[in-house]
């Protein structure tokens, strides 16, 4: 069973997209782009057409970390040793074949860059699977390295993923699928993030935004964890 009580979600409903509280997702809240699983673990589905905020070009089911009241969370990575684990597998992925299934976001707010530090992509091409990051040097930077971590992580395949950021702003990933998949980096990040309010997220950003309806992302989560020391 997954704690939802430290999360809101956002789901890609007609029009606009809609904020699922913490106190919704805790009482049970269900919908097409939010439901359990035959097998235990919590599907997220987001079709190709889903609406989008202002601020990005694609939809999404994604769960945005939050205090237990439903308050918005931020922490400063130099504050704590913050950890996100999950254990997933992505089922279907849209025609360009990549789904966001993580990240360290920062705070939108005026005078600030709100630029994701990280964001972990599923990346699904010619019949391979890899999970790679997608890392920003510094807050406002446009270039954006991305990191192959692991690879021959196939659909259906269920893995699990550690993001680590320590206190003295060592960012480490690791990856472990099933079938023996393993992958892990460790990066220094720019002192230039200690000044920025980060969050969690955690769900399946679609990177695509056209087809029919029927075309989208579905990841399924079976376990998910917020720890911070």
């Amino acid at each position: 069973m997954i704690d939802l009580t430290p999360w809101n979600l956002a789901v890609p409903t007609p029009g606009e997209p809609t904020i699922i509280s913490t106190a919704q997702l805790s009482n049970g809240y269900r919908s097409r782009y939010f439901y359990p699983s035959d097998d235990g673990g919590i599907v997220f589905w987001v079709p190709v057409n889903g609406s989008h905020t202002e601020d990005a070009r694609y939809p999404r089911t994604e769960l945005r970390q939050t205090q237990s009241d439903g308050t918005l969370s931020f922490w400063g990575y130099q504050g704590a040793d913050n950890y996100l684990r999950a254990i997933l597998a992505v089922n279907k992925v849209p025609s360009k074949g990549k789904i966001v299934i993580g990240q360290i976001h920062s705070e939108d707010v005026s005078g600030s860059q709100n630029d994701p530090l990280l964001k972990l992509q599923y990346h699904y091409k010619d019949g391979i699977g890899r999970v790679e990051a997608l890392l920003r040097k510094y807050p406002g930077d446009r270039e954006v390295q991305n990191i192959p971590i692991a690879t021959n992580v196939q659909l259906k395949e269920r893995f699990k993923y550690t993001i680590n950021l320590s206190p003295d702003g060592m960012l480490s990933i690791k990856i472990h699928s099933d079938d023996g998949d393993y992958g892990l980096i460790t990066r220094q990040v720019s002192a230039r993030w200690s000044v920025q309010s980060l969050y969690f997220k955690a769900g399946a950003y679609i990177q695509d935004n056209y087809g029919p309806s029927d075309e989208g992302g579905k990841v399924t989560f079976y376990d998910l964890d917020l720890i911070q020391h």
